[in-house]
């Protein structure tokens, strides 16, 4: 599963609070989704938390943003019980912030829960270039491999090598698009659109996504 997690700065205007609080009440509607994909037996699931596009939203917008993340996932670490993996252009936030997810990430290595991929500075394109020249600098640096790339060679260097494709992808908030969020690994994915904001994206919200999910499945005879 993978979540475009949308609508936070909508809803923080509806509520009237400021886009900080609506950020961190997003934190912790992801700690909640982590959990219930946990009780649904969901093995991966990724949250789209800020895209390289965001990135030009400015400095305090970013590191509002970026302390709600590091805050939420450092929150979630501390109960030892799932993988917490930060994926995307980690190079292009500011220092402490990287710091604080590699630290995340090392700290919950050996969870035996499920896996949570956190995509930060993220663009779907940009996973797949960096995979493609990654590849091409292997290849470059191995004589005998050969020169033949195909989607298994660029899959496993992708930011999420080694993890199934996604199967269903919510986005909330109304908006109908991918916005060019996991390019590759979304697609043969269903897509799944709520009007529903993502701090406002509760237990039912998800229980009816899923439903909705499982009928789909029955109609493509999957």
């Amino acid at each position: 599963m993978a979540v475009i997690l949308d609508g936070n700065r909508r809803w923080a205007t509806e509520h009237q609070l400021s886009f900080a609080e609506a950020y961190r009440a997003g934190a912790v509607r992801v700690n909640e989704l982590v959990a219930w994909c946990e009780d649904a037996h969901i093995p991966v699931v990724t949250v789209w938390a800020l895209s390289q596009q965001n990135l030009h939203r400015g400095a305090a917008s970013v590191h509002d943003i970026m302390c709600a993340v590091t805050d939420g996932l450092q929150t979630m670490a501390s109960t030892g019980r799932w993988r917490i993996r930060p994926i995307g252009a980690l190079e292009r936030l500011p220092p402490e912030h990287t710091s604080a997810l590699r630290t995340v990430e090392a700290d919950t290595r050996h969870n035996h829960g499920i896996t949570l991929n956190v995509a930060v500075a993220y663009s779907g394109r940009d996973d797949i270039l960096r995979a493609i020249l990654l590849l091409l600098r292997q290849i470059q640096h191995e004589p005998h491999a050969t020169p033949e790339i195909t989607e298994q060679h660029v899959a496993q260097h992708l930011s999420t090598a080694g993890q199934p494709d996604v199967d269903l992808v919510i986005r909330t908030s109304g908006e109908q698009r991918l916005s060019g969020f996991m390019s590759w690994q979304a697609g043969e994915a269903e897509l799944y659109f709520t009007d529903t904001a993502w701090p406002a994206f509760d237990r039912s919200s998800f229980d009816r996504a899923l439903r909705w999910y499982a009928g789909r499945e029955l109609r493509s005879g999957r």
